[in-house]
């Protein structure tokens, strides 16, 4: 039970969210800041958090990545892929794309004394902005590029027949990859100055090759093509399909023989040459391999935001003022930590062989505690098995008589 010892209304659930100050919030992010892993990588990224509130400002409509047709806030959260634990959160209006919030988040990250962070983020981050600034802040990272950009095109077309060999492939991945030093063509502009700093910096750029990934996107793009020829064949055309039409497909009419189309080949030709390749690029990581297992290791990140949203049931806002939100974020990323540090113990001491989280915090939740005025907090029997278990989580068991 929680100290309150009885049901908190919405009003009093109102009022305690809206006593967290920014100030607290600060000055708890800097202390959580310091329990971080030496040189380990943080993971990037945004959720939206759905809301059906009116008087919220931030929230709007944007890209919604649960895809819900109702109006969002966005949630950027950054997470440690050693230490699996959040360290820093920020509310964003619902229509900010990814890209735009890369430059706030490293003048909070200076602000909060973050010192020399490295990121992992994914292509949705990328723009070369963003790059310039994170090599003007002396940050290292991790980040997955469009293979359609210019210059990874240039080293792609270098590799294209020579990746898929066996010298290149990985085994314990089924997946090929190379990896070339390549130059940055760094800018800064300085207003202040009047002028433009205009350098090389050095980055490593990782392509690879995935086959199986390739078939699937083959599949995929055959399945398209087979629904539009249809649509045309049969005259069941479709609004929002016309640029398709047009551009994979030479389509012509005659009285006699109706609807004739015939695929463009070249263009059908285009659009698979790149299926199956992806491409990571770094200021600092030079294996394409140990890239590679920190960027799919951003995934924690993602199931973060699965624990936000399902057990900590913050799939909604479900606060009708911004203070109280802001107060319910903060409490909300407060559960995060405990989780996130209750799941990484739990994996390494083995304990999801025998315990599901729940089962496991079931176990210990029925340790009474007794309180009196003027006595100290007393606690009930403690088994040697739940001994054990708060001894494999980290935590010193409880005193009891």
């Amino acid at each position: 039970m929680h100290p309150f010892g009885k049901t908190i209304s919405s009003q009093r659930s109102s009022e305690l969210f809206s006593s967290i100050t920014e100030e607290g919030k600060e000055h708890f992010f800097r202390l959580q800041g310091k329990r971080r892993s030496e040189n380990e990588y943080w993971a990037y990224d945004t959720t939206s958090i759905s809301s059906y509130s009116e008087s919220l400002k931030q929230v709007k409509y944007g890209h919604n990545k649960d895809h819900d047709p109702l109006p969002q806030i966005n949630l950027a959260l950054l997470f440690g892929e050693e230490s699996n634990l959040p360290f820093y959160y920020r509310k964003l209006a619902g229509n900010i794309s990814d890209v735009k919030t890369v430059k706030n988040l490293l003048a909070d990250m200076k602000f909060l004394g973050f010192g020399k962070v490295k990121l992992v983020m994914d292509r949705g981050f990328y723009s070369e902005e963003n790059i310039n600034t994170l090599y003007q802040n002396h940050l290292k990272f991790l980040i997955s590029a469009k293979v359609s950009l210019k210059f990874i095109r240039v080293e792609l077309d270098k590799v294209r027949n020579t990746l898929r060999t066996r010298t290149n492939y990985n085994p314990v991945y089924q997946i090929y990859s190379n990896t070339a030093m390549i130059s940055w063509n760094y800018s800064q502009e300085r207003p202040y100055k009047g002028d433009t700093i205009v350098d090389k910096k050095r980055m490593y750029l990782h392509i690879y090759f995935n086959g199986e990934k390739a078939l699937e996107h083959e599949k995929n793009f055959n399945a398209m093509l087979d629904m539009l020829e249809e649509e045309l064949v049969s005259g069941s055309r479709k609004p929002e399909h016309e640029k398709q039409y047009t551009k994979y497909f030479n389509i012509s009419k005659t009285p006699v023989r109706g609807t004739k189309v015939t695929v463009k080949q070249d263009v059908v030709d285009a659009a698979e040459k790149d299926y199956g390749y992806f491409s990571l690029i770094s200021n600092e990581i030079k294996d394409s391999i140990k890239a590679l297992e920190i960027y799919r290791n951003k995934d924690l990140v993602e199931k973060a935001f699965g624990n936000l949203k399902e057990r900590l049931n913050m799939r909604r806002t479900g606060v009708s003022s911004d203070s109280a939100l802001e107060g319910k974020l903060f409490a909300q990323f407060i559960a995060l930590i405990y989780l996130s540090y209750i799941k990484k113990q739990m994996s390494e001491q083995g304990l999801y062989k025998s315990y599901t989280m729940q089962e496991l915090l079931d176990d210990l939740d029925v340790i009474e505690c007794f309180e009196q005025p003027g006595c100290a907090l007393r606690v009930g029997e403690v088994t040697k098995k739940q001994e054990r278990l708060y001894k494999s989580l980290g935590i010193k068991p409880p005193t009891t008589l």
